[in-house]
């Protein structure tokens, strides 16, 4: 296989292409004792996909960073594949619903119209399902490792925003359009005017705040209030405005400890169906199963789409609070 170039995939793959998972016999020979390939692991979640075709839904060249905050990284080699995403189901129920990372030598693209190949097994391999676990914690908690932990590992390296080939790649592979690659890279601009205004000059001088694009920002001085509305899937809510879920945001814009950011504010007064109501997902920093004590709720057909960072591919699945929905 050949090198990569400027963080795209080596096969040359793009939005829109047909490829096919590779037999779980395939699949294990890329792998080292770790189940990983290049640092990133290849989950039991994954194997119920193998010799199924999908389509290149986004190229995974870069990503951001959720665990430290140290902003986006580069990725090698690796795709998102329409209609894959984690189900959770060998990490204690995990329901974050994590878009799957697909290395290139997993995948083989096919043309359309290629004879479908008989289907494969997709029966458990001991050598994935042992490395799903990490030691335990010293409170002997049960910790798992999955793709979401491991990111900084698959992708140790930072992109720097004045790399400007990453928003040509972004529009090569067909991630994003030119107009949006465009106003994510001025995003970025103005982000990074608004963190040197923040430290350089007096407060009185700061616009809006020295807020970052979106201008999201708490209100509340204390325990941040709560609502419980026992939301159920299929349910229809409208998200409500920025000013009034700001009201409920304290100064680090966490509302009992789920952060609300600026691409979540960009679909405020939004209709949408309710998915999935939402109790257990894992920690990114320390692998452990997090069982909420205030359900979250997850929204048909919203995700993060990465317009206010970097066009970042990873299209989280963000987490509602009750309080910031309401029945329609």
């Amino acid at each position: 296989m050949t090198k990569s170039v400027a963080g795209t995939t080596a096969s040359g793959l793009r939005v829109g292409d047909l490829v096919e998972v590779r037999s779980a016999e395939e699949i294990l020979a890329t792998l080292d004792e770790s189940g990983e390939l290049e640092n990133l692991p290849f989950m039991p979640e994954m194997l119920r996909f193998c010799g199924r075709r999908l389509t290149v839904h986004k190229v995974a060249h870069k990503l951001c960073d959720t665990i430290s905050g140290t902003g986006i990284h580069r990725m090698e080699n690796a795709v998102h594949l329409t209609d894959s995403r984690c189900d959770g189901s060998a990490h204690g129920g995990c329901q974050t619903a994590c878009s799957l990372y697909w290395k290139d030598a997993w995948l083989k693209r096919v043309e359309p119209g290629t004879p479908n190949p008989p289907s494969s097994s997709s029966a458990d391999i001991p050598l994935l399902d042992a490395n799903t676990r990490k030691e335990p914690g010293s409170d002997d908690r049960p910790r798992y490792s999955c793709q979401a932990t491991e990111l900084l590992r698959a992708a140790p390296t930072c992109l720097p925003f004045r790399d400007l080939g990453q928003y040509v790649t972004d529009v090569k592979t067909g991630n994003v359009g030119p107009v949006d690659s465009a106003e994510a890279f001025l995003v970025g601009l103005f982000n990074r005017l608004q963190d040197t205004s923040r430290r350089l000059l007096p407060r009185k001088l700061w616009f809006r705040n020295g807020l970052p694009w979106g201008f999201v920002e708490g209100k509340v001085v204390g325990r941040t209030p709560t609502a419980h509305l026992n939301l159920q899937p299929g349910e229809m809510v409208r998200i409500k405005t920025k000013s009034e879920i700001m009201e409920t945001l304290d100064a680090d814009r966490l509302n009992r400890g789920m952060g609300f950011e600026e691409e979540m504010a960009r679909h405020c007064g939004r209709t949408a169906r309710v998915q999935a109501r939402v109790t257990r997902c894992i920690d990114e920093g320390t692998g452990e199963l997090l069982t909420m004590k205030n359900p979250c709720i997850v929204l048909e057909g919203i995700t993060c789409n990465g317009a206010l960072n970097a066009s970042c591919p990873r299209e989280f699945v963000p987490f509602w609070r009750e309080i910031w929905l309401e029945r329609v």
